[in-house]
């Protein structure tokens, strides 16, 4: 972190200053606050060894302006403006063409597309780096814009609704819970995940990625996904810390509710893989599947219940448009009016912003593989 960084990046451009209501909401959360300023400190550390500081500033701030992050964009401009300019060149082209595609379009980021970067000079790691930072800066761009509605629409918890007292019934078309919903190319099955890169052999890992991969998954160092991603150790390192502390602090949103938002961004970005996974962890949490075949068939609209439809169609929205999101007068109505608290709203936001990162690791750096 530079001198002219603030201490933490989100409070300066949302802005909450401290004591601010939004503020003390915000640092409820206070580990995915500690670990989003370390992701945004790992990825442009001006020692980090590999592609150059210029480089990736310029590449974050193509993202933030596609992505309508205006605050962000200028934050980023305004580094860069203090280096020299990186040199034209085939590398820089390949590096700004893949952010271009995976800012507003990411699940056009497919293999040919990534395997362009080694191509032009990139080391795996290098990819690595990129690739976290595209994922990293749409996460930002989300987690401002859903801050920003909360501190101009100002807080105050919303009257709690009443939960519908009728028995669920099974809807008699659909498999039951457990069984594999298969809906427009999107299930609930489990499946692999492939890596377009060359993955760490684990027996060469050193103690410090053996560390930090037992700590991001009990699973990670059997998975392609983690064994790219820990090229770049530091950088896995706090992406785990924000995605473990968003998926499952404890209070707010429920966690099936955490998983029903997943699975929509999954959905309306593309991603196979992850919206398989979060299906099936929203259906075994929730035992039932009817809202996921609704997202699966048509995201737009869904959830079977008014709570179910606030949170399907805040995920489309800040997922879709995040500047009108963080603009709109009334993007968080329907969520108080479905009787969601501020902490729960908080949680939703978070939850909604880092399948934005998500899904750009899983569809961008590999593939689903079933069976």
């Amino acid at each position: 972190m530079t001198e002219s960084t603030p201490l933490d990046l989100i409070d300066a451009l949302v802005p909450l200053p401290t004591g601010d209501a939004a503020h003390t909401l915000r640092h409820q959360r206070d580990k995915v606050v500690a670990a989003t300023q370390g992701s945004y400190d790992a990825v442009f550390d001006p020692a980090l060894p590999g592609l150059g500081l210029a480089e990736r500033l310029q590449a974050a701030h193509t993202v933030a302006d596609l992505s309508g992050g205006a605050a962000l964009a200028a934050h980023y401009a305004k580094r860069l403006a203090t280096l020299p300019a990186p040199a034209a060149s085939p590398q820089l082209d390949a590096v700004l063409e893949f952010a271009r595609t995976l800012a507003v379009r990411p699940v056009e980021g497919d293999r040919e597309s990534l395997l362009r970067l080694p191509q032009a000079g990139l080391s795996p790691a290098d990819v690595v780096t990129l690739a976290q930072l595209i994922a990293l800066v749409a996460y930002q761009v989300r987690v401002v814009a859903g801050l920003q509605a909360l501190a101009a629409q100002g807080l105050g918890d919303a009257a709690p609704v009443a939960a519908d007292a009728s028995p669920f019934v099974h809807p008699a078309h659909l498999p039951p819970p457990g069984e594999a919903l298969r809906i427009n190319g999107y299930t609930s099955e489990t499946l692999g995940w492939k890596a377009w890169l060359p993955v760490l052999d684990v027996a060469q890992a050193t103690p410090r990625q053996k560390e930090i991969l037992q700590a991001s998954h009990p699973k990670a160092a059997t998975s392609d996904y983690y064994l790219t991603l820990i090229q770049q150790p530091e950088i896995l390192e706090q992406r785990s810390t924000v995605f473990n502390a968003i998926m499952y602090a404890p209070g707010g949103l429920s966690r099936a509710e955490r998983e029903l938002a997943s699975a929509v961004v999954s959905r309306v970005n593309g991603c196979v893989y992850c919206a398989a996974v979060h299906a099936q962890r929203f259906e075994q949490l929730a035992k039932r599947n009817d809202v996921i075949a609704q997202v699966f068939a048509e995201p737009q609209g869904a959830g079977t219940n008014a709570r179910e439809r606030a949170i399907v169609q805040a995920a489309i929205d800040l997922t879709r448009a995040p500047a009108a999101f963080g603009a709109g007068a009334d993007s968080l109505a329907g969520l108080r009016a479905a009787g969601l608290g501020e902490l729960e709203i908080l949680d939703l936001v978070h939850a909604i912003a880092i399948f934005a990162w998500a899904n750009r690791l899983m569809l961008n750096l590999g593939e689903p593989v079933r069976g």
